[in-house]
């Protein structure tokens, strides 16, 4: 049976103003002893050999040289040859990528990179707080290309405050001329607690939605295959990985904040990156909530996560007992739509995904 390997690094050189994610700038000191964290942890029940792997964050390229040959090792040691799994990537940002950390996860086995560029424009850059501007990306990107990696995502935002239409496209065009492997565009969501949602920033969710109506159709049109729902790829370069979740498939995570799913039972370590060594030093589990979905609950999700994919699922008798009145309404509705033995969103679902979503995650009515 397949499984993954996420290990997640929660250090940033700076928040960003849309991040809700658990991670944290100014904290580079708290590496090492993270590190050693996470060596510890690796060595807990179950063993596994994952056939992919995925080290986010955060930023893991702020990692030195030296403590990326650290994690390298580590995962070597615990996991296997990084590069015998059929995926190996790793989240950089474009001001921390350097030819020597390239070379590095080169030679260490990386297969596949992905750059977190979120715009073209470096005014609207500086609106989202990030620290790189576009020359530094195309620096970053050609590095990449000169040292080896030919398999490489790049993020991209939509609706994000201030940008016009006109901005986007010509945006997504600049980065289609590059023709990375795989392009991710996401629609910007005002999370709380971020300083967008303190700002009091709302998005126009009308003209986000031409955004990414043009992204779909100048993807496809570039060769692109949109296969999941802000998702794109050149032919056989969808993500093996991201792939494996929504097939809900079992996977490990390791470090703070990671999630676990095994045979149904999921379960989340500790977000607080201090709380977390100290739990892992004095041999404690740094799992605060686990939880076994069963019956209906479990079918609801192998259900939700299908339809991210666009091919979507097929049904199986006991989904069809469970929600056969869920499906029904949202097929009437037009959010749904049957293809052969599947289901599967529709173009304007694609839009109103959470809206589906929703009926088959528990709570349920």
């Amino acid at each position: 049976m397949k499984t993954a390997l996420y290990i997640h690094l929660p250090f940033c050189k700076q928040k960003c103003n849309y991040c809700d994610f658990a991670s944290f700038a100014g904290r580079e000191s708290f590496i090492e002893a993270y590190l050693n964290a996470l060596e510890k942890e690796a060595t807990f029940p179950p063993a596994i050999t994952p056939q992919t792997l995925y080290v986010g964050g955060g930023t893991p390229s702020l990692l030195s040289a030296r403590q990326l040959r650290l994690l390298c090792g580590i995962i070597r040691r615990w996991f296997g040859a990084i590069s015998s799994m059929e995926e190996s990537s790793l989240e950089a940002n474009p001001e921390s990528l350097t030819a020597e950390k390239i070379h590095l996860l080169r030679e260490a086995g990386f297969n596949r990179l992905s750059l977190g560029l979120q715009s073209f424009n470096d005014k609207e850059l500086k609106t989202l707080g990030r620290v790189h501007d576009v020359k530094t990306f195309l620096k970053a990107f050609e590095q990449a290309r000169e040292g080896g990696f030919f398999n490489i995502n790049v993020d991209l935002m939509a609706g994000l405050p201030g940008q016009t239409l006109e901005q986007f496209v010509d945006g997504l065009t600049k980065l289609m001329a590059l023709r990375p492997e795989h392009i991710s565009v996401y629609g910007l969501q005002i999370e709380e607690g971020t300083p967008f949602y303190e700002r009091g920033i709302v998005c126009d969710q009308l003209l986000m939605r031409r955004m990414l109506k043009e992204t779909h159709w100048r993807l496809e049109k570039a060769g692109y295959h949109h296969y999941e729902i802000s998702n794109f790829a050149l032919p056989g370069y969808e993500a093996k990985h991201n792939t494996h979740y929504w097939n809900n498939g079992d996977y490990i995570g390791l470090g703070s904040a990671a999630a676990s799913y095994l045979n149904g039972c999921r379960r989340q370590n500790t977000p607080d990156v201090q709380e977390y060594i100290r739990r892992i030093e004095n041999g404690e589990s740094p799992v605060v909530f686990s939880e076994t979905l069963t019956g209906k609950a479990r079918k609801g999700e192998t259900l939700m996560l299908g339809l991210r994919k666009l091919d979507g699922v097929e049904l199986s008798p006991e989904q069809e007992a469970f929600f056969g009145k869920e499906i029904q309404k949202h097929l009437a509705s037009g959010l749904l739509v049957r293809d052969g033995k599947k289901i599967k969103l529709s173009f304007e679902g694609l839009f109103l995904a959470n809206e589906v979503f929703c009926s088959f995650v528990a709570p349920f009515d």
